[in-house]
């Protein structure tokens, strides 16, 4: 029996499928491409934000850019007042050429290239300071106010990232910072943490509120915190991503490829997105005193966010249009006119696993059919899905594949015109008067 792994039910999803709207897309474009949803991203701030309100916490929600390129997102960001994190001097020009205030910058990313840093200071964006000669050369940028500055702390529970100041270097950071005057504004800390676990957040954003009151006898500013992103996206079903991990085996694959469970992202979170962040606000950080919210109201100290994926959540899909169909004993293999480098999750070694949408190109005829999913390219391992798709038919040329909720971290991470083929482009849709309508994203060409 063939492992399934259907994404949650998305009536609008439904709707676009059911419009015809894709296959006129793809005529047109002769090729892939990911259409994007940006009153999804709406919602999904909006729900941010409602669980900041409800908690009777100060916060400010600030979009990682990096997990989607398209404009549409930032845009939203300028109208709604909400900010962006960036990594690059490339993110930084895209944030403000599409209206996003410097000031609703923040900066984070190891290492910073000395123009970034002083287009950034220059912006009055936030900057979160990495290492001790990263904060030498933020002292040593000639600016007319200012600089804003966080000081990233190394998460005591992950030693080996590669992410932060350690206590020795922190303590070396704050004297640094105390000892500049007005060239530097030290507004407090943030931390960056792997893994989506609601404790060890928690557990370490207490720790930055108690940095923070000790920062301000040094005479430091130190009133906000960062816990950057983290928050899970629930793709799936408990029941359907339990039994997926009890079933899956290298029979389910091309090639018998292995994959152990902890190879994949967990499409299945009982606590996600708003949910997440309710869960780090109302626990005890090191399960004692106060829970997190109090602490931060007690203390008066803001909460900074970065959510990228779960900003994304249902925000976005790829459609690929199938080139042809080869069988092979007991399945079969699908290459699409696109290349697995628009879906990164399988260039980390795991699978992107929500199942993919067959659109067929009129009536479906036949049985049911496995199949995995191969790219356009000439490399053995560009393949889009290793699994044996149950579809529900034989693909043939011509028809469509959608892959489901793809927007965050999928949809373009990892694209490269490779061969010579082009990116796919990025469409917006909305619905206007009752029918879907379309135009690319108006993200700077470079």
């Amino acid at each position: 029996m063939a492992l399934t792994l259907p994404a949650h039910p998305d009536p609008r999803h439904d709707e676009i499928l059911g419009s015809g709207l894709l296959q006129e897309l793809s005529y047109a474009f002769g090729g892939p491409f990911h259409f994007v949803l940006p009153e999804r991203f709406d919602a999904n701030l909006a729900a941010f934000r409602a669980a900041l309100a409800e908690a009777g916490v100060e916060g400010r929600v600030y979009f990682a850019k990096k997990a989607n390129k398209a404009a549409a997102f930032v845009e939203r960001c300028a109208r709604a007042g909400a900010g962006v994190d960036v990594a690059s001097h490339g993110e930084l020009r895209e944030a403000l050429g599409h209206g996003v205030r410097g000031e609703d910058l923040v900066v984070t990313g190891p290492a910073k290239a000395g123009r970034l840093l002083r287009t950034a200071a220059l912006q009055g964006s936030l900057i979160a300071v990495d290492s001790l000669d990263e904060l030498d050369q933020v002292l040593g940028l000639d600016t007319p106010r200012p600089v804003r500055v966080l000081l990233r702390r190394l998460p005591p529970s992950q030693p080996q990232s590669r992410f932060g100041l350690d206590d020795a270097q922190l303590d070396a950071a704050l004297a640094r910072c105390a000892g500049a005057g007005d060239r530097i504004r030290m507004e407090g800390f943030s931390f960056h943490l792997s893994g989506y676990e609601v404790r060890p957040r928690a557990d370490l954003a207490g720790d930055l509120v108690g940095l923070c009151l000790k920062a301000r006898t040094m005479g430091l500013q130190a009133d906000r915190i960062s816990i950057g992103g983290g928050f899970a996206v629930d793709y799936t079903s408990a029941g359907h991503w339990q039994a997926f991990l009890a079933g899956q085996g290298p029979d389910d694959y091309h090639a018998r490829k292995r994959f152990a469970a902890g190879d994949f992202y967990p499409y299945h979170s009982p606590v996600a997105g708003a949910g997440a962040l309710r869960a780090v606000l109302a626990a005890r950080p090191h399960g004692t005193g106060a829970p997190l919210a109090v602490r931060l109201r007690e203390a008066g100290v803001m909460l900074l966010l970065e959510p990228g994926r779960a900003l994304l959540d249902g925000a976005g899909s790829s459609v690929f249009r199938v080139q042809g169909v080869k069988d092979r004993a007991g399945y079969g293999i699908v290459t699409v006119d696109g290349t697995s480098l628009s879906l990164s999750e399988q260039w980390f070694n795991s699978e992107y696993l929500p199942d993919p949408v067959l659109l067929a190109d009129g009536p479906a005829t036949g049985p049911a059919y496995r199949a995995c999913v191969g790219g356009a390219s000439c490399l053995d391992s560009d393949l889009l899905t290793w699994r044996k798709i149950a579809f529900p038919a034989r693909p043939r040329p011509g028809d469509l594949l959608v892959y489901p909720n793809t927007a965050g971290y999928q949809m373009d991470s990892n694209e490269s015109p490779f061969h010579d083929l082009p990116l796919p482009p990025k469409v917006v849709l909305r619905h206007d008067g009752g029918r879907p309508r379309w135009r690319f994203d108006r993200r700077t060409a470079h």
